[in-house]
């Protein structure tokens, strides 16, 4: 027992953590470094560019850490440490605006010397936060297109490539820092955190969630995550619809649930 707390009461408290992450997983892509390289690769494709980099703050050192890139001239800078507010990555980290600079050189928030360190220095560059409403994460740089210069649109673009990096790193996140809260946990009953207790706790907590008759509620989860995709000018229709419903079922006695398949 810990804290008073009986086995099965915090079996069923990890139950409803592992719940809850299912439900974020389900509503989020999936994170990780390779999500994020694939990110990168892309941006620096559609861009044409000759490098694409995501930075991310380490709470820890206050610095920002480059760790991943993708372009002929990316690799250079992973791995690469600066100071939060350093350069230009640390400008739009620090300040949460986006900015594009045509020429690098002419700029005084260039750190040029953090530059020559990846063995690469660009021209032109379009640097814009990974941000969310829960603050901001790191920076995306895109270095020097190959065609052409950097206008509004790419910065545009190059901030819905950060949106989506965004959403995979807090997803990301949220399951490892689950992981820990439950491996914790776990070793507070004296259980074996190395037992594979864990992965039997959230197997069994979200067993049978794709029987969509098991439990709507998952069924729903999944349909919201599709609308990720959707059209974001239909989106304001779809709000307003779940609106009525949601009305209409707190209006509904209780006891008047669905008991079998619509007719």
């Amino acid at each position: 027992m810990t804290n008073g707390a009986t086995d099965d009461e915090i079996a069923a408290r990890l139950r409803a953590v592992a719940l809850r992450v299912e439900a974020a997983r389900r509503l989020s892509p999936t994170g990780g470094t390779a999500l994020l390289r694939s990110i990168v690769e892309a941006t620096a494709a559609l861009f044409g560019a000759e490098a694409a980099s995501i930075a991310l703050h380490d709470p820890a050192t206050d610095r920002l850490v480059f760790e991943v890139a993708a372009g002929e001239q990316g690799q250079g800078v992973v791995g690469l440490a600066i100071g939060s507010g350093e350069g230009v990555a640390g400008f739009v980290f620090s300040t949460g605006q986006p900015m594009a600079l045509a020429d690098v050189g002419a700029d005084s928030r260039f750190g040029r010397s953090a530059a020559e360190q990846t063995g690469y220095v660009p021209r032109s560059l379009i640097a814009v936060p990974l941000a969310d409403d829960e603050g901001v994460l790191g920076v995306l740089e895109v270095l020097d297109k190959r065609e052409g210069a950097f206008d509004l649109r790419d910065v545009e673009l190059a901030s819905v490539f950060a949106r989506q990096a965004t959403v995979a790193i807090r997803s990301s996140r949220i399951e490892r820092d689950t992981a820990s809260l439950l491996l914790a946990v776990l070793g507070g009953t004296g259980s074996d955190p190395e037992s594979g207790d864990v992965e039997a706790i959230v197997a069994a907590a979200v067993a049978g969630l794709d029987d969509a008759d098991a439990d709507p509620l998952w069924a729903l989860a999944d349909e919201i995550a599709r609308l990720r995709a959707a059209d974001p000018g239909q989106l304001d229709l779809v709000r307003e619809l779940l609106a009525v419903l949601v009305r209409r079922a707190e209006r509904r006695p209780a006891g008047r649930g669905r008991t079998g398949p619509a007719r």
